[in-house]
């Protein structure tokens, strides 16, 4: 059994049908890779795919670019191919109709939830929620979304470890957004570490790896 290699579409992984996982298939009683990514073996066997889109589900928690508004709903880039829609209603105050730019104007960003996705996967957002809100200073860096649990690492482990080095504040959503909030030099180092482990993020040893390179920089 394999861990933490990258795998491609038919490459074999187990002869336990039961470790199947995210991202793999069984066939003949042994579990193959479905996807081109990278192999984890805890529980399961799961391949995270290193290649694809965002598609929004509803819980996610991302960032999001207001592109555009409507007579009662911001259109809103949340880094996909589908658009995504936050309804004035979603709006944690009262938002009157044709007022919309007082609240939230086009080019500013969000953290939002999805709420819905339909069959013609039209996106439904909400900024009621706890740390859901407008973004203000910072910077926002893209990120491939598939491989943001290894940016996060076990129980938060990786994420923590450049908040508390860099002294930035961070949000991490799931569609690929990142938010870095700090003194300039700070956010350079957060921001050249979450480069870094993008880069990198199919290869084992990463923790210590990036331990030692916040480390030598400061």
């Amino acid at each position: 059994m394999i861990d933490k290699e990258v795998v491609v579409p038919g490459d074999f992984l187990s002869d336990d049908p039961s470790m199947a996982g995210v991202g793999t298939f069984v066939e003949n009683g042994k579990v193959f890779a479905q996807v081109y990514g990278i192999l984890e073996s805890r529980d399961r066997l799961r391949v995270i795919s290193l290649g694809g889109k965002y598609v929004p589900s509803p819980g996610d928690d991302i960032i999001g670019n207001v592109v555009d508004f409507s007579l009662s709903s911001w259109k809103v880039d949340i880094n996909s191919p589908y658009g995504a829609d936050l309804h004035i209603s979603e709006y944690p105050q009262r938002v009157d109709f044709g007022d919309m730019s007082r609240y939230i104007k086009v080019g500013d960003s969000i953290i939002t939830k999805v709420t819905r996705v339909d069959n013609e996967k039209r996106v439904d957002l909400t900024l009621k929620g706890y740390d859901l809100r407008i973004l203000r200073g910072g910077r926002i860096i893209d990120f491939f979304h598939t491989k943001i649990p290894r940016l996060i690492g076990r129980s938060g482990s990786m994420i923590n470890m450049i908040k508390e080095e860099s002294k930035c504040a961070i949000y991490v959503g799931q569609n690929g957004r990142i938010w870095v909030n700090g003194e300039d030099d700070k956010m350079a180092l957060a921001i050249k570490t979450i480069k870094k482990i993008e880069k990198e993020a199919h290869t084992s040893g990463l923790t210590a790896r990036i331990a030692q390179f916040l480390e030598d920089e400061r």
